[in-house]
């Protein structure tokens, strides 16, 4: 009897080594608990994300704070019996938004906050684009834009990442009944210089002659094709550089540009072109590229035209806009793109005349 316990005991032993991976040392041992955590993957997930805001929207809408902080509650609905539940600080940013807009962009500090995911302990601010004023035709505008940065990504991995949300707002005065509005997150500097290994450069008196030339190309035409005259590398509006040691031998940077809402894509009633521009609304395109040689430009409109079907397809597959609203953007791209299959020498001849040289 005694010697059948004994090999009981060792098949089981020996089944329990078998069991364990080969390499369960070597994690155990490499490992740092801190890469062990879980990761919320906020931009990784395409999932809309909802979100409960809870402060002061009195004190918000009449002083829209840009300088000091709100106290606030930000609760993560992770799904229908989970969440995370967290005291944050926020306060306006922006700046035609934030004198417009009866809502301005919001501007969230999780200093100090732990979330208890990786990814998002290292987030310190966080932009939340929500809409600016309530209503149907403004939420259009914020999914417009949402949908803009997501076009971009599509030419590179060089790119804002956004994630869509509903964003459930609770005046902690008791004041304002709840609402909720759509809006999205924007990804912070910190986090696309961590993922393409390059720091932000923070100079004023940099040019697009400064920008590695297939890169600056690549944005100059997308802001030509969604009507968007509203940037500038000079002073860095609308536009951060990047700089990545190695990625270019005379060492020229990355531009990247980000907020889209004054632009004929999103085409606001309160985008109304300045005087000095001399075009009668947004969606009048202009192009503010450096100039190039003919070829170059036939190079570059080239991989827009490949680019075609898949920016067709990420709006048409859009399920929170309606199709009119989806009709009237790809209508406004087909003028670009019916440009470059059927008038191409116009286009060329667009870019060679208005392009800046510098």
């Amino acid at each position: 009897m005694g010697k059948k316990i004994f090999c009981l005991y060792s098949l089981l032993f020996l089944v329990a080594e078998l069991a364990v991976p080969c390499n369960a040392g070597l994690v155990t041992q490499n490992s740092s608990p801190d890469s062990l955590k879980k990761s919320f993957r906020l931009f990784e997930d395409e999932k809309p994300l909802e979100i409960t805001l809870r402060f002061d929207l009195s004190t918000y809408f009449r002083t829209k704070p840009q300088q000091s902080y709100l106290p606030a509650r930000l609760t993560i609905h992770i799904n229908k019996s989970d969440s995370i539940d967290k005291e944050i600080k926020l306060k306006t940013r922006g700046v035609f938004r934030n004198q417009f807009c009866t809502f301005p962009p919001i501007e969230l500090n999780f200093k100090k906050t732990d979330f208890g995911y990786t990814d998002l302990n290292r987030i310190l601010k966080l932009k939340l684009a929500v809409q600016c004023n309530s209503g149907k035709e403004k939420e259009d505008y914020i999914l417009r834009e949402y949908l803009t940065y997501k076009l971009f990504s599509l030419l590179t991995d060089t790119s804002f990442r956004v994630r869509l949300l509903t964003v459930n707002f609770i005046d902690t005065k008791k004041e304002r009944k709840p609402f909720k509005q759509m809006g999205f997150f924007i990804e912070p500097v910190e986090m696309i210089a961590s993922r393409t290994n390059s720091v932000q450069v923070r100079s004023a008196n940099l040019t697009q002659r400064n920008i590695i030339p297939y890169i600056m190309d690549r944005v100059a035409i997308f802001n030509f094709m969604i009507g968007n005259y509203d940037w500038a590398v000079p002073g860095q509006h609308n536009i951060i550089v990047m700089n990545s040691p190695g990625i270019d031998p005379f060492g020229r940077a990355i531009a990247i540009p980000h907020d889209f809402d004054w632009t004929g894509l999103v085409n606001a009633s309160y985008a109304i072109p300045a005087e000095i521009i001399g075009t009668e609304n947004v969606r009048e395109r202009l192009f503010l590229g450096v100039c190039r040689r003919k070829d170059v430009y036939q190079k570059d409109l080239d991989l827009f035209l490949e680019k075609k079907s898949e920016f067709y397809r990420v709006i048409n597959e859009f399920p929170y806009l309606n199709q009119k609203a989806k009709k009237d953007i790809t209508g406004y791209l087909d003028e670009f793109f019916d440009q470059l299959v059927g008038k191409r020498d116009q286009i060329l001849y667009n870019f060679m005349n208005t392009c800046k040289k510098i």
